[in-house]
């Protein structure tokens, strides 16, 4: 883990807004590809934007999310010019309703130059799961499958079947042991007992692996310069559709080209893919 010291000053100076361990997934990155030293400021919390446990609401999307964390380091190290932050989401994949994923976003901001760069990774590789348990059999069993105790399981009482994290919350479990107490505690205040995997970034090896797919994707983009003034960040901001059928030549809803465009200068480039035609089953001339 990179060491929580006291920043410097050097126009290289990147305040990393975590409270989880994040910078053993993005600082080495940076500083081997930028060489720039990351510095997480002593005692920041991010809890205070909302946890995955539910006892704090999470509000706003997780590029908001994100942004609010970069400006809250930013007033912890007010020297620091280059500010990150990542944020993760985990739901049903967009096209595979019944496939878990994990979706996360680094967030790099430079405020001497006005620059914001946004990495991105989806990943269906995630242990992201939930159970209602009512005896330690079934605990044991949901603690198994989700790689527990290298990945962590969070303990939630329950109120009609809905996670109530105001009757019990237990976070932080490091031994079967303290898991089925856990357990044991929900299941005797008259309901079920809710698990779930600890998405925490430190509790959560599969995730962190995520966010390092994330980093490099943000590191690709911010190395990528805008051909007319230089600045980082020259990437695709736009896909075009439109492209002609095949068999009637009517434009489609199949992509045919994309945009980069530079966020200082407003330089496009519009890049053609190399299909030339769509294949009529897109076409809603030929297929009405």
């Amino acid at each position: 883990m990179e060491a929580r010291v006291a920043p410097v000053a050097t126009p290289d100076c990147v305040v990393l807004a975590t409270m989880h361990g994040k910078e053993t997934a993005i600082a080495p990155l940076l500083r081997r590809a930028l060489g720039w030293q990351c510095h997480v400021p002593a005692g920041f919390d991010t809890d205070r934007f909302g946890t995955f446990s539910r006892d704090i609401a999470r509000l706003g999307a997780p590029i908001d999310t994100a942004r609010a964390k970069i400006a809250a380091a930013f007033e912890s190290v007010p020297q620091a010019s280059l500010g990150i932050a990542s944020e993760g989401s985990f739901g049903p994949h967009p096209q595979i309703p019944f496939l878990a994923v994990d979706r996360e976003i680094v967030v790099l901001v430079d405020r001497r130059n006005g620059l914001e760069v946004v990495g991105h990774h989806l990943s269906p590789r995630t242990n992201f799961a939930q159970a209602l348990v009512s005896d330690a059999t079934a605990a044991i069993a949901f603690a198994r499958a989700v790689g527990f105790p290298e990945h962590g399981v969070i303990v939630i009482g329950t109120r009609a079947g809905k996670p109530a994290p105001d009757r019990l919350l237990c976070k932080n479990i490091q031994h079967m042991s303290d898991l089925l107490a856990a357990v044991r505690a929900a299941i005797a205040l008259g309901d079920p007992a809710h698990l779930e995997t600890d998405m925490r970034a430190s509790h959560n090896p599969t995730r962190m692996r995520v966010i390092k797919r994330a980093t490099v994707n943000l590191l690709r983009r911010y190395c990528s310069r805008c051909p007319r003034c230089q600045r980082a960040g020259f990437v695709v901001t736009e896909v075009l559709t439109g492209l002609p059928c095949a068999l009637c030549a009517e434009p489609t809803d199949t992509p045919r080209a994309e945009v980069m465009a530079c966020a200082g200068c407003a330089y496009r480039v519009e890049k053609p893919f190399d299909a030339l035609v769509a294949d009529p089953g897109r076409c809603d001339n030929c297929n009405p």
